[in-house]
């Protein structure tokens, strides 16, 4: 296969009818995927089915690991040595991948990795539909560091939220995930995949020097908080470890450089929030009750919003794309207008993302939750409006 026939299977350019899971699969080949670490587990395998088809015939490399634990530290070594990479699981995988995605953070490495939520805890109801993983994706792991999290709606966004994840996880050197949940993963709808050449992807930060041409310090930052990353193999004196670590990237085990280091992991993803936050408004423009919704969840309020609307509530919607950073510049700017008098937020768990709401204001903030299995329909939160 030539390199053009490679990259035109790459990238499959049209309009097309489509499972959320292959499209996310899609939209991690037209980022440039190159390797997949996986193991199978509902409702997320039909995002490594694919891939064991299509990425090898693009160059790339499909591996099935022995586990979850295997999966998430060969998606960090691959990346290490230069390659874009990704991984797809479930609850009970998503919580084995705890502890990698704090190593990938402590060194930053750049990785993508998919959790298609279902009923939880343990193995709950595998088939059936959760949203119960919202924090363990911000604090899953231990300690202070920085992450992105997005949840589609939409095989559409499962696609376009795919291609973002990967070029925020390279830019900020961070984990990213992508928090599916089984509806959205499910569900066949249109997907409109770009031509390869209209797609941008971001780009790592790199050195600025030869291999040898000068003393390379792997950890040291300049103007920003991202350190420039050379890849393994490329002949540059690369160390990396999760202890706390210097500039060269060796052991530097005293407070001074510890609390310097973990502000610095989070920081560059807090002060940069507003670039990789997104959100979504629908009839906020005089609503008094603000619903608050993300994933599946999200299509049903808005329904409700429209049809409350209809009824004369005023009434809108604030569709959570990005949980982590959470858009809470957004919702104070509502909370400044003065017009809000309430906040819902409906959720398929037991009220995860409603705290940080309670978080930011003193308004009441009104509940809709299940704790999975079934996703609200738009009457269930339509009785909730007031």
């Amino acid at each position: 296969m030539t390199a053009q026939a490679a990259g035109q299977e790459r990238v499959l350019t049209g309009t097309h009818f489509m499972l959320g899971d292959h499209a996310c699969a899609e939209g991690a080949l037209a980022a440039g995927l190159d390797f997949f670490g996986g193991y199978p587990i509902t409702p997320s395998t039909e995002i490594a089915e694919r891939l064991a088809r299509r990425l090898p015939r693009v160059g790339g490399k499909f591996v099935q690991m022995e586990d979850e634990l295997g999966s998430a530290v060969a998606i960090i070594g691959a990346s290490a040595a230069g390659a874009r990479s990704f991984t797809a699981t479930s609850g009970p995988g998503f919580s084995l991948m705890m502890e990698s995605i704090g190593l990938a953070a402590m060194m930053e490495i750049p990785i993508v990795i998919v959790d298609v939520q279902r009923a939880s805890p343990s193995t709950g109801l595998p088939t059936m539909v959760g949203q119960s993983d919202a924090l363990q994706a911000r604090w899953g792991s231990h300690g202070d560091y920085g992450v992105a999290a997005y949840s589609p709606a939409s095989p559409q966004e499962c696609f376009d939220l795919t291609l973002l994840a990967f070029d925020v996880a390279d830019r900020y050197r961070i984990p990213v995930l992508l928090m599916m949940d089984e509806v959205v993963a499910h569900m066949t709808e249109r997907v409109v995949i770009p031509a390869a050449d209209a797609i941008q992807r971001g780009q790592r930060p790199r050195p600025d020097h030869a291999p040898g041409a000068t003393r390379h310090l792997p950890y040291a930052v300049g103007d920003t908080l991202v350190p420039p990353m050379a890849h393994a193999g490329e002949g540059y004196c690369v160390h990396m470890t999760g202890l706390t670590h210097d500039e060269r990237g060796y052991p530097a085990l005293n407070e001074a450089t510890h609390n310097q280091l973990v502000n610095r992991l989070v920081d560059k993803v807090r002060l940069n929030a507003g670039e990789i936050e997104r959100y979504e408004e629908y009839a906020l423009e005089d609503a008094e009750t603000v619903v608050v919704a993300f994933g599946c969840t999200s299509r049903s309020a808005r329904e409700a919003v429209k049809r409350g609307r209809a009824a004369g509530r005023k009434c809108g919607l604030l569709r959570l794309v990005s949980l982590w950073p959470f858009p809470e510049a957004r919702l104070r700017g509502l909370l400044e207008r003065g017009r809000v008098q309430r906040f819902l937020v409906p959720e398929v768990n037991l009220g995860q993302m409603r705290r940080e709401v309670e978080r930011l204001t003193q308004l009441p903030v009104l509940r809709l939750n299940h704790a999975g299995g079934a996703m609200p329909t738009p009457e269930d939160i339509l009785a909730v409006i007031p």
